[in-house]
C-alpha cells in the first residue's frame, strides 16, 4: 500500500485505539492485513455474546432510552442518527456513534444528567481494571464526545457487581456498580492525544519491526498471535510448564528450542519435563504412587460435574454472576475389589433449574462411607460447596462426600509418574493419552468443559427435537468419558 493511501486510512476506532495500546504492530495488522487473524474461537465468540447481553441488561439503569443499532446501519448512517436523537433533545441514547479527529467511537450509554452529558461505559467484569486498559477506554469515548462539541460532566465506567445475589427478578440497580472516572479521564487527555500521534505516524510508515513478547496474551490474547508465533517450534522454552526462568529473557539471549537450554538453570519441574521431551525419558516413584494408594478405599465412586457457562448474570435465585452451576454428573463406582464397575449419570433438562434435583439424586447414590475421587478435586468442591450453600438442608450429607474426596491429580502433580508424552501437563487431557491411550476425546462432539457448557446452553434454545437428542447424547458421552478416564488411569497407577 503507498504511502498516500495510507495517510488517507489513518483513521482509528476506539478498538483500534486499544489494539495499538497493547501493541503497536497488532494495530498495524488489523488495518492493513486483517486476513491474517487468527480464526475466532467459539469459546471468544461465547465471550462476546455475554458481553453484548451484560450491555442490554444495563440499559435498564436508563430505561426508555433510544438505540442507535449497528446490525443493519453503516457507520455514516448510526452518526446520523445519532444527531437526530441529540436535536431531538433524547435524554438517553444506547449505543451512540460519534466522530471526530477523524475517530469513530460509539458510547455504551450517553444520558443527560443535570451538568451535561454523562458517558457509561459498560464491562463485564467484576472491577475496574487499569491493566484492562478500562481508563484509555472511556478516555478515547471523551475526547471524541468533547471534541464533537458535547458538553461530558461524568464518565462512569459500569461493571458487575460480584456480591449481588439473584431473588426472583434481576435487580438491575444491584446487578452493577457505577464507577466515577471522570477526574482520572480528564487527567488522561494528554496521554490520549500522545497515543492518537504515535499511533498514526505508525500507520503511515512500514509494519514495525516488533518481536514477540507478554503484549501479545496480556491484557488480551493477540488476534495475530498464530502469525506473529509462527517461526516458534512446538518444543520451545515457552513448553514449559510451572515456574521457572523467564522465558522472554531467554528467547532474547537467542535460547529457543529445548534443546538449548541449559538444563541446570531448569527447576526440578521443568527438568523433568525437559529431559522427558528429549531423550523420551519417564519417571515411576513406586513409593509416591503407593503412598497416594493408601489414602483410598472402597467402596469408591469416580465424580466429574459439568457447569453452565460462568454466566454474569444470574440464571437462577441464590446465584451470584459467574458463580458456576452444576447442570449434569457422571459417576462410576466400584463397590469393592475386583468387582465390576458400573456407572450413575444425570443431565438436567433444559428450561429449569437443575441444582436440587442434581444434589438429591446424587446424594442418593454416594453412600456416606465412599471414597470419592475427582481429577482437580478443588473443583467438585468448589461445586459441592455451592451446593451446599443453596440447600443447607444436606450440609452434613455434603460435608461427608466432601472430606472423602481424593484428588487423582496428585501423582502427577507431584511428578511420582510422568511420562514424555505429557509434554509437562498434568491435566486429565494430558496425562490420558499417554497412560490410556486407547481411550481419548478425538472424534466426540464435545471435548471440553466449555464446548459442554455451550451445548447445554444449546438446549435453552432449540426446539428441534432431533437436535435436542444429539446434544443430550453427546453430553452424556462427553461426562461419562471424564470418569471412565480416571477410572483406567487408576488401573495403570495400581498396576505400577
Amino acid at each position: 500500500m503507498s504511502t498516500l493511501n495510507k495517510k488517507a486510512t489513518t483513521y482509528l476506532s476506539k478498538s483500534l485505539f486499544i489494539k495499538g495500546l497493547q501493541c503497536h504492530k497488532s494495530l498495524y495488522l488489523h488495518k492493513y492485513h486483517p486476513e491474517l487473524k487468527d480464526e475466532t474461537t467459539e469459546m471468544q465468540e461465547a465471550t462476546f455474546q455475554s458481553g453484548r447481553a451484560v450491555g442490554i441488561y444495563a440499559q435498564k439503569l436508563f430505561p426508555n432510552g433510544v438505540e442507535i443499532t449497528y446490525d443493519d446501519l453503516s457507520l455514516s448512517d448510526q452518526l446520523d442518527r445519532t444527531a437526530k436523537e441529540l436535536e431531538r433533545g433524547t435524554e438517553t441514547i444506547y449505543e451512540p456513534a460519534f466522530k471526530y479527529d477523524d475517530i469513530f467511537v460509539k458510547v455504551d450509554i450517553l444520558h443527560k444528567g443535570e451538568q451535561g452529558w454523562e458517558i457509561y461505559e459498560v464491562k463485564q467484569s467484576t472491577n475496574v481494571k487499569e491493566y484492562n486498559f478500562h481508563y484509555e477506554d472511556v478516555a478515547i469515548q471523551y475526547y471524541v464526545l468533547k471534541g464533537f462539541g458535547l458538553h461530558v460532566s461524568k464518565a462512569f465506567l459500569v461493571h458487575i457487581n460480584a456480591a449481588y445475589v439473584r431473588h426472583g427478578e434481576i435487580e438491575v440497580d444491584k446487578l452493577f456498580t457505577k464507577k466515577d472516572l471522570t477526574d482520572t479521564i480528564v487527567e488522561k487527555q494528554e496521554f490520549v492525544e500522545d497515543g492518537i500521534r504515535k499511533m498514526r505516524d505508525i500507520l503511515k510508515g512500514e509494519e514495525p519491526d516488533i518481536d514477540i513478547g507478554k503484549y501479545c496474551s496480556k491484557p488480551y490474547v493477540c488476534d495475530f498471535h498464530g502469525h506473529c508465533w509462527q517461526h516458534i517450534p512446538e518444543d520451545s522454552i515457552f513448553s514449559l510448564r510451572d515456574k521457572g526462568p523467564d522465558q522472554f529473557e531467554l528467547y532474547r539471549k537467542g535460547i529457543i528450542r529445548l534443546e538449548d537450554v541449559p538444563v541446570e538453570i531448569l527447576p526440578r519441574n521443568q527438568k523433568i519435563q525437559l529431559e522427558g521431551t528429549l531423550y523420551k525419558k519417564n519417571i515411576t516413584n513406586k513409593e509416591g504412587v503407593k503412598e497416594f494408594l493408601d489414602t483410598l478405599w472402597y467402596p469408591i465412586y469416580f465424580l466429574d460435574f459439568e457447569t453452565i457457562f460462568m454466566a454474569p448474570i444470574p440464571m437462577f435465585d441464590g446465584v451470584s454472576p459467574y458463580q458456576q452451576v452444576p447442570f449434569q454428573y457422571s459417576l462410576h463406582y466400584q463397590k469393592r475389589e475386583r468387582t465390576e464397575i458400573r456407572h450413575y449419570e444425570y443431565l438436567a433438562p433444559a428450561h429449569s433449574d437443575p441444582r436440587r434435583e442434581l444434589i438429591e439424586k446424587l446424594l442418593g447414590e454416594i453412600p456416606g462411607n465412599a471414597c470419592v475421587v475427582a481429577y482437580n478435586k478443588s473443583f467438585e468442591a468448589r461445586i459441592l460447596n455451592c451446593l451446599k450453600g443453596w440447600f443447607p438442608e444436606y450440609a452434613d450429607q455434603i460435608n461427608s462426600i466432601i472430606a472423602n474426596l481424593r484428588d487423582l491429580m496428585i501423582p502427577f502433580r507431584r511428578k511420582y509418574v510422568y511420562h514424555w508424552e505429557m509434554a509437562g501437563s498434568f491435566s486429565l487431557k494430558g496425562v490420558l493419552p499417554a497412560l490410556v491411550p486407547e481411550l481419548g476425546y478425538d472424534g466426540l462432539e464435545i471435548s471440553d468443559g466449555g464446548m459442554a457448557s455451550m451445548a447445554y446452553l444449546r438446549l435453552w434454545e432449540t426446539k428441534d427435537p432431533v437436535e435436542t437428542e444429539r446434544i443430550r447424547t453427546a453430553l452424556l458421552e462427553y461426562c461419562k468419558l471424564d470418569t471412565l478416564s480416571t477410572v483406567r488411569i487408576l488401573e495403570k497407577l495400581r498396576e505400577m
